[in-house]
């Protein structure tokens, strides 16, 4: 009876909490989380090196007191690239998810409440999109405009949209059918009004879990595109050009691959802990 009268009491947000709170994997992720951004954050004052900083005296190095994860082949501490490399991969995870959230939310919206032609239209030029490689396309893009980071947060973010958008869409299709709603287009709100204060923040449960599992699929196209030479460009660092440097030298100096794949598989693990955990806290209750 207790627990009922609990239940009631609080709100949906509340009661979201509580279920995340009670899954260990979910938490685990987010810990991870928080302890990588704020680590990445405060880079300068955790290490003396630079990310650019060469030895070439000292070369490629094990790990050590000097060098906890050892150096690369200019003698730069492997650890310092690692934490300012986590800025880069994390900020294209987050930037470019956001970007994703932006397009998809709002085009999946309009087309779910405007039904009919407009709706086939807008999904039908969602259909026609898919079939476009978008690998090759980001490439195109970073071939011809330069690596440029910003655009590199634009274009990922550009091309993972269209699943949020049908997301969206499947859930305005059902939200919109709501009491709530009608009781808002009899009040004689506008369209944009209707959409932007009632429709989207009733979808936003399953907007969430999908941008938790959109990053880790964004942090990996980023880590392919810097193996490839497309991405972040020396001295700057990421997860993926770390990555490409130690498959190179994986042989002589496994350190090099060993410590950047290990956070990168870390993180992305805690990313889809997160959003399973986040799909169980926001589903029926």
């Amino acid at each position: 009876m207790a627990d009922r009268l609990d239940s009631i009491s609080v709100s949906p947000r509340q009661d979201a909490w509580r279920r995340l709170k009670k899954n260990k994997p979910a938490m685990f992720g987010l810990f991870v989380l928080v302890i990588l951004i704020v680590l990445s954050i405060l880079a300068p004052w955790i290490t003396p090196y630079s990310y650019a900083q060469q030895n070439l005296e000292l070369g490629p190095s094990p790990p050590s007191a000097a060098h906890w994860l050892g150096s690369d082949l200019f003698g730069r501490d492997l650890f310092t690239r690692m934490l300012y490399g986590s800025r880069i991969s994390l900020a294209v995870g987050f930037i470019a998810t956001a970007v994703a959230l932006l397009i998809g939310v709002t085009w999946g919206a309009l087309a779910g409440y405007l039904g009919g032609r407009t709706d086939a239209l807008m999904m039908r030029a969602v259909d026609v999109l898919y079939a476009l490689p978008f690998t090759i396309f980001i490439i195109l893009l970073m071939v011809v405009f330069g690596n440029n980071i910003i655009l590199l947060f634009l274009a990922i973010g550009a091309v993972e949209w269209l699943t949020m958008a049908r997301i969206v869409r499947g859930q305005v299709l059902h939200v919109k059918q709501q009491d709530f709603v009608e009781a808002a287009v009899s009040f004689g709100l506008t369209r944009l009004q209707i959409i932007t204060r009632h429709v989207i923040p009733n979808v936003m449960g399953p907007v969430i879990v999908y941008a938790t599992l959109t990053v880790p699929n964004v942090i990996l196209l980023e880590s392919f595109l810097s193996f490839l030479g497309l991405g972040i460009q020396p001295p700057q660092s990421s997860w993926g050009l770390l990555i490409s440097y130690g498959v190179e030298t994986m042989e002589e100096y496994p350190w090099l691959l060993i410590y950047p794949a290990a956070l990168l598989s870390l993180t992305l693990f805690s990313l889809n802990f997160l959003g399973d955990g986040l799909r169980d806290a926001l589903g029926d209750r």
